[in-house]
């Protein structure tokens, strides 16, 4: 693990982004069930953790090598770190919704035109990856040009990669479960039959839930 990534890692244990429920398993949007989950919303009352992320975020995005790109992040989670990273980089940044308003202007996205403007989403956390891609659709019915998505942190689903490639978008992850795991271990978080209980998940989560725990 690089000595960049490894910052990352601690900044988000530090966070405590990373939660347990292996009495009560969670059920995703997906339909998943997981003893783990990630919130990367505790972020915002982290600022050294937090700044240690859009650091990091910036630095994927400076070496995507775009000209003037928009920074624009998914509604809701993704846009404190949209809306961060693009103050950093003092680029222009807007904001997707997940449905079209029902009054006003009746529009998925905020913030201004990006009709042939580069766009860089920023996503808080992929699971399946439905949620960014809704938001990448959406970017290109007005017009955008959307080939590049990043994300603090993933599961690593083959499922993700699998969509992202199909739409023809590059995933950016800073941290996957798998770099957190081990990590998670090392400082005791995480004892060695519950690190096990994640390792079985991450290697079959959509069947997990009907095997043993």
């Amino acid at each position: 693990m690089s000595e960049d990534k490894r910052r990352v890692v601690d900044a988000l244990i530090a966070a405590g982004v990373v939660g347990f429920a292996f009495e009560s398993p969670r059920t995703f949007k997906s339909g998943i069930v997981s003893p783990v989950y990630l919130d990367n919303r505790k972020l915002l009352t982290h600022p050294s953790a937090w700044r240690t992320v859009i650091e990091a975020l910036g630095g994927v995005v400076n070496g995507l090598g775009l000209s003037a790109p928009v920074i624009a992040g998914v509604e809701t989670a993704g846009i404190p770190h949209s809306a961060a990273l693009a103050y950093a980089l003092g680029a222009p940044t807007v904001f997707v919704r997940k449905q079209a308003k029902e009054h006003g202007l009746k529009q998925r996205i905020e913030g201004g035109d990006v009709s042939g403007r580069a766009v860089v989403l920023v996503e808080d956390q992929v699971t399946t990856g439905g949620s960014s891609l809704s938001a990448v659709g959406a970017l290109r019915e007005a017009g955008a040009v959307v080939g590049q998505c990043l994300a603090i942190t993933s599961y690593g689903f083959g499922e993700a990669a699998q969509a992202f490639a199909a739409a023809g978008v590059a995933l950016h992850v800073l941290v996957t479960f798998d770099d957190l795991l081990p990590r998670l271990a090392e400082t005791g978080v995480l004892n060695a039959g519950q690190a096990e209980t994640v390792r079985a998940w991450l290697a079959d989560p959509q069947g997990w839930a009907g095997g043993a725990r």
